[in-house]
């Protein structure tokens, strides 16, 4: 999202709390083409040539990041920031959403999707346009190409931020496009960003990315692969409501939007964590797992959508009955890292 006009599981609608369950608003899926790449299964396997493929499942075993970046770092111990409880009580009364899930919703996957590739995956290029969506950021994108396969999913079939992610297992290299589509041999989007997995590197100060903060989405989302091995090592993408976020950004976020908040609001970049003493052992196994990363890596905030969305890849092995008892915990359970 780069305005703030957002559709469907990114944007806020006052009151429109319990419809929007997981990403409305889909349309059908553009024409893909294979060129040269073996088509997506079930389980997400993918090849760029030769006898290589990866899965998603591939996803656990790529360092993300180093071990001390900010989307890995245990903020447990924080301190809180002194207008911690002001911030909080704007949105205070929000049940967390996980905005991911199994199945399909208006005949699309719930989630934000993505694809593990191997070195060898066929790259494309990408034409920077607007579109009736979104306007055209090649200014703030990296040029590529992008080693995406042309049939990689397209979130939401192709509808609202319509994101695709592509993560090049052997190079450890992240390649994210927002409201994006195919057109014959080559990718279009608004706006597009390569990370180096095994780099520190920030983008370009004011440069947006496929997401509204300038961060990468990938490393943010609740995979099932790690909810399964018992560890979620990262920070937990996450949105608020233009009232509740500043203008304004802090590291490792690189980019704003003309966002409502004032004062008492949260710049983009900035992190929230589940409080040390909330009580997460009625929960089942699976959520506990996402609660203790919430204790210990927090939230962080991505993007301009609903209060307290967070961010997952689409599985069929989700259980959503326990995803949606993520509900009964409120913003109120939450409090605010320090931030300057």
């Amino acid at each position: 999202m780069k305005k703030i006009i957002q559709s469907c599981g990114n944007v806020f609608f006052s009151g429109f709390l319990l419809c929007v369950l997981l990403l409305a608003c889909k349309k059908d899926s553009p024409s893909n083409s294979s060129q040269n790449n073996k088509p997506a299964d079930s389980t997400g396997t993918t090849s760029g040539g030769g006898s290589c493929s990866a899965t998603v499942a591939d996803a656990e075993n790529i360092e993300i990041f180093p071990s001390g970046n900010a989307w890995n770092a245990d903020i447990s111990g924080a301190q809180v920031d002194p207008y911690s409880d002001q911030i909080i009580a704007n949105f205070s009364s929000s049940g967390m959403h996980a905005d991911f899930g199994s199945g399909l919703w208006d005949n699309a996957p719930i989630g934000i999707p993505f694809v593990v590739v191997c070195g060898s995956q066929q790259k494309y290029p990408v034409t920077f346009r607007a579109n009736s969506y979104d306007g055209n950021y090649g200014d703030e994108s990296d040029a590529g190409p992008y080693a995406i396969p042309l049939n990689a999913p397209i979130e939401g079939n192709g509808t609202g931020d319509a994101h695709v992610l592509a993560v090049d297992k052997d190079n450890n290299i992240l390649y994210e496009l927002y409201n994006a589509s195919v057109n014959g041999d080559h990718w279009e989007a608004s706006s597009g960003a390569i990370f180096d997995l095994k780099s520190d590197a920030l983008r370009t100060a004011g440069w947006t990315s496929a997401d509204a903060a300038g961060l990468p989405i990938f490393p943010g989302l609740v995979r099932y692969d790690e909810v399964l091995k018992g560890t979620i090592d990262h920070a937990i993408r996450f949105t608020l409501s233009s009232p509740n976020v500043k203008p304004a950004y802090i590291s490792p976020a690189r980019h704003s939007v003309n966002s409502s908040g004032g004062q008492y609001s949260l710049p983009f970049g900035a992190k929230i964590r589940l409080k040390q003493n909330f009580d997460i052992s009625s929960y089942p196994a699976h959520v506990q797992v996402i609660l203790t990363a919430m204790k210990k890596y927090g939230l962080i905030l991505a993007d301009i959508g609903s209060n307290m969305y967070i961010s997952g890849a689409p599985d069929s092995r989700w259980d959503n009955d326990e995803l949606h008892q993520l509900g009964n915990i409120k913003a109120s359970s939450f409090e605010v890292v320090k931030f300057e």
